[in-house]
């Protein structure tokens, strides 16, 4: 395999992780609706069925962290060690999260299950938020400089640069904030379609069916509003390893251009408004398969448009130079080699993975 296959073939892994990721964010969906108006028993029985899933959206997490640092190490020196503010407050919102499921039942409770359920909604809204808008930096930029001469410099070798707020600058563009809040609005018809597919209680599939027509219409528009954006967007096109072009509707030349994300981005609309649709129409319970199989296969074909086809999936609004490709920031050839041999082991992990979802489910 040669060295350039190898560089896409770990950005294809690191895209299905991001994928299973966003997918799995459905826990936090369901957090950011703890403190509405419902029956504690109802709660309850909600609460339930996401409350030992959480840990697998975290394992998946620090493995799609993991994955970068090992791939595509400048990604991660640049982005988890410069925006450190905006990777903090999505770690402190999981730390709240543990820390709530471990003791909102305890007996000794000081805090009361309230506070603990403030913590959880917190989780809820802070996790998809922030990292939905910290993907939407793969398209719309951020604002850092890297130097990788630094490197020598003994005194200072620091080869990437940002400013004062590290990272929570980007939440002063409104598009990142759009992207994240669409995300957050995924997560929460995610939730609605979980809870109706896991709960038997014919109360908590109505209050969630009810839910679902609210969550539902909001995402659509903010999805739609996000992807109008995104397609009418420029960006940067690679012409060198450090040289950069700026296209008109780049976004939209690279979706159009490929029929495989263009298949894989449509398909998965179509899944997930199928799933909404079946389910407030029909009244079926499946829709949550669906629905968690068109998101998968959106954010793939969303991590696509930005790392292939000559695009910098880290572009640079203040040195575009800077901006990161999966060819100039990945790992030697013989790391990515060798993790590829580990990577054989993904399958294994899965099924594992799958496994105890289900016994989980069977409780």
């Amino acid at each position: 395999m040669s060295y350039t296959l190898l560089q896409e073939y770990w950005w294809l892994l690191i895209s299905v992780l991001g994928a299973l990721l966003v997918f799995l964010l459905f826990v936090q969906g369901g957090q950011s609706m703890i403190l509405q108006k419902m029956t504690d028993e109802h709660r309850e029985k909600m609460v339930y069925t996401i409350a030992h899933r959480w840990e697998l959206t975290f394992t998946v997490l620090v493995t799609f962290g993991g994955a970068f640092f090992a791939s595509f190490p400048l990604f991660y020196s640049t982005s988890f060690g410069g925006a450190y503010w905006l990777w903090m407050l999505i770690l402190f919102g999981f730390i709240l999260q543990a820390v709530s499921y471990k003791y909102r039942n305890a007996d000794g409770n000081l805090l009361g299950r309230k506070t603990y359920d403030v913590f959880l909604f917190i989780n809820g809204i802070l996790a998809p938020v922030l990292l939905g808008g910290a993907v939407s930096t793969f398209f719309f930029g951020s604002d850092f400089t890297v130097v990788k001469t630094n490197l020598m410099d003994v005194s200072a070798p620091v080869i990437s640069q940002w400013g004062p707020w590290h990272g929570l600058e980007a939440l002063a563009d409104w598009r990142v904030v759009a992207f994240g809040v669409m995300v957050l609005f995924l997560t929460r018809v995610q939730a609605n379609l979980w809870f109706i597919n896991q709960v038997d209680d014919e109360e908590v599939q109505a209050w969630n069916r009810r839910q679902l027509w609210i969550n539902a219409p909001i995402f659509v528009l903010l999805f739609l509003a996000v992807v109008s954006v995104l397609l009418l967007s420029s960006g940067l096109e690679t012409i060198g390893e450090h040289e950069f072009a700026m296209v008109d509707n780049k976004f939209a030349h690279n979706l159009f251009g490929s029929i495989v994300i263009l298949a894989f981005f449509l398909i998965g609309t179509v899944f997930v408004l199928y799933a909404v649709a079946m389910t407030l129409m029909k009244k079926v319970r499946w829709g949550i398969w669906a629905s968690g199989l068109g998101t998968v296969f959106v954010v793939l074909a969303l991590f696509w448009l930005a790392g292939y086809n000559n695009t910098p999936y880290y572009p640079s609004n203040l040195d575009p130079a800077s901006s990161l490709t999966i060819y100039n920031s990945s790992s030697s050839e013989f790391t990515l080699q060798t993790m590829s041999i580990v990577s054989l082991a993904i399958p294994f992990v899965l099924a594992y993975i799958s496994w105890v979802w289900y016994k989980i489910t069977k409780k």
